[in-house]
């Protein structure tokens, strides 16, 4: 139940008996009309543009068109009134029977706030993708909430979701992996690691050695590189990638594909992406001009193959192959993004770190040729997160070498708590992760503040129970709720219509972060309810000797319960039934 959905197809269908009047001319297009929440709650419950988007081609005054509308529609028996205000909005409040509906529709429908807006579309959303050269690092941790989180939302709205890893296997740093994990072995063989400069210096790669030794014993330690290395590579990347499901494991992440970037050489798979664009007239020779600023590690001053994507929205063309025949880094990227265009994705999304900003214009393009424009990508740039302390900045791991692991964050505060948290700011916004505030059980810990209402609501059921009053929802559904007409409880019942709105708003947007601080908001609102019956005993949920009216204040409650389960599973944070 989507009730300003069915507000405005009353608007709509309003409009189309003013048309039939003569109020109206017709063929007016009345994709633009809204129904919306007032900017000022007090103004109403809903209001509506409709006189105003249709004024000019219906060729009368705002005002007069208004007036007519708000006048058939307070004759509707779910309005209770009309007003016109301004120039020609309009602002509406509801009858208590549609508030009522809210709270019976939140109990007897199944995932209430669900929608069918994504018609199971076919959607791809690769998210975390971390080179498998060491632990999960607290920018990973980041990057796999948005994504996990974003994933579960467009599922939520009616999407068909893959989540998809990237493995980068198949480039240089997966050597320099393998070099490192050799030192490891020496090391395992009792000899002194030689841990040069650009090798990986973590302890993480211990492990690594180990299991070196038991496959070679010490068969290997005075071979040439050529004899070792691709083995060395293939064990410590499985190894590798053994450790980051487990870490995605721990923060409530599981991916669907995990795609290997070395599956894309030698297989002709980077060649027929390239034939592609090349039977498009994409492909061509050329040298790029000199780059302002920064100096791109894939410009070379000499003649290029290059990807014509300035055709497609970027500002300058692309190498795909240097001048020595080699593929660059993008000829890949490429390949893997047409190998989702052809598994049938119909929509992309790609969730890269804040470093990678100046690769989405590129990418974009590539997609865009590929599927002839039919596939749209976005990319979304998930920015960094500062860690806090004491008081103080929280740096460095040993374990990893040089920064905090993922692990690190879910072992200190729990999953739940860092996936909440993660979510408290829009992915391309910097991100301050104060371990204490994380932990506070104040108003100012969003988690915990979300977690409290909950868990507030449940110890209200319990009691009830005990003192014999039914709860299930079914019954409660039945409740007389005729007696919820206090501000603060249609407060809370405004709060649980918005629901299903903020879902769909959240799913175009790709903006998970929308369900976070709807979130809060609801559980402020029952806080302030809850906080207003310790004055006012009339607004209490247990009301001693009246099983009737505490059923009905209940039935609210346990409302507002349904929907913040469904806001947290779209979140991955598990509900708590009590705090302790």
């Amino acid at each position: 139940m989507n009730l300003f959905t069915d507000i405005r197809a009353l608007v709509l269908d309003t409009l189309d008996a003013m048309t039939r009047d003569g109020a109206l001319p017709e063929g007016l297009k009345t994709a633009a009309v809204t129904v919306e929440p007032p900017r000022d709650p007090a103004h109403g419950d809903m209001a509506t543009n409709a006189a105003m988007v249709l004024a000019k081609p219906a060729g009368r005054k705002p005002r007069d068109i208004a007036e007519d509308l708000a006048a058939r529609l307070a004759a509707d028996d779910r309005i209770a009134t009309a007003e016109v205000a301004g120039p020609g909005f309009i602002n509406i409040r509801l009858a208590p029977s549609l508030w009522q509906g809210i709270i019976r529709a939140a109990l007897t429908e199944k995932g209430f706030g669900r929608s069918a807006m994504g018609q199971g579309e076919r959607v791809n959303v690769e998210y975390v993708s971390a080179n498998p050269t060491g632990p999960m690092h607290v920018g990973h941790a980041r990057g796999a909430v948005f994504g996990d989180a974003l994933a579960r939302l467009l599922d939520y709205s009616g999407h068909d979701v893959t989540k998809e890893y990237y493995v980068n296997d198949g480039g240089a740093q997966v050597d320099v992996l393998a070099r490192s994990s050799f030192e490891r072995y020496r090391e395992a063989c009792g000899l002194a690691p030689q841990i040069g400069e650009g090798l990986y210096p973590g302890d993480y790669l211990v492990p690594v050695g180990e299991k070196l030794k038991e496959r070679w014993g010490e068969s290997k330690l005075d071979a040439p590189e050529s004899e070792w290395l691709e083995e060395a590579r293939e064990i410590a990347t499985e190894a590798m990638m053994e450790m980051i499901r487990d870490d995605l494991a721990a923060l409530g992440v599981t991916m669907d594909v995990f795609f290997s970037e070395k599956a894309l050489y030698g297989t002709g798979r980077i060649e027929d992406a390239i034939k592609t664009l090349d039977a498009k007239g994409l492909i061509y020779r050329g040298t790029l001009e000199p780059p302002k600023g920064k100096t791109p590690e894939d410009w070379e001053p000499r003649e290029q193959t290059l990807f014509r994507s300035t055709a497609h929205g970027d500002d300058v063309d692309r190498p795909i192959m240097k001048s020595d025949g080699a593929w660059t880094y993008f000829a890949p990227d490429i390949a893997y993004h047409y190998d989702k265009v052809e598994r049938g994705f119909t929509r992309l999304i790609d969730v890269f770190g804040a470093d990678h900003g100046g690769y989405v214009k590129r990418m974009k393009a590539a997609v865009s040729a590929l599927s002839e424009g039919r596939v749209p990508l976005d990319v979304k740039l998930v920015q960094l997160v500062k860690l806090w302390k004491n008081g103080e900045p929280f740096k460095m791991s040993k374990r990893a070498g040089n920064f905090v692991t993922l692990r690190d964050l879910v072992d200190q505060v729990g999953p739940d708590a860092v996936r909440f948290h993660m979510l408290t700011r829009k992915n391309d916004a910097p991100l301050d992760f104060d371990f204490d505030k994380v932990l506070e059980q104040s108003r100012e810990n969003p988690v915990f503040y979300v977690q409290y209402a909950n868990a507030r609501i449940n110890s209200v059921l319990r009691k009830a129970e005990a003192m014999g009053i039914a709860v299930d929802d079914a019954t409660l559904a039945e409740a007389d709720l005729s007696k919820l007409d206090h501000e603060a409880e249609l407060a809370l019942m405004r709060a649980l219509a918005e629901w299903p709105r903020l879902v769909e708003i959240a799913a175009k947007g790709h903006e998970p972060h929308r369900v976070a601080f709807y979130l809060y908001d609801l559980a402020s609102a029952l806080h302030a309810l809850w906080n207003r019956g310790n004055d006012e005993p009339s607004l209490r949920f247990l009301q001693e000797g009246d099983a009737a009216t505490t059923q009905g204040k209940i039935s609210l409650a346990r409302a507002v319960g349904v929907v913040i389960g469904e806001g947290l599973g779209i979140l991955g944070v598990t509900p708590v039934e009590e705090m302790r």
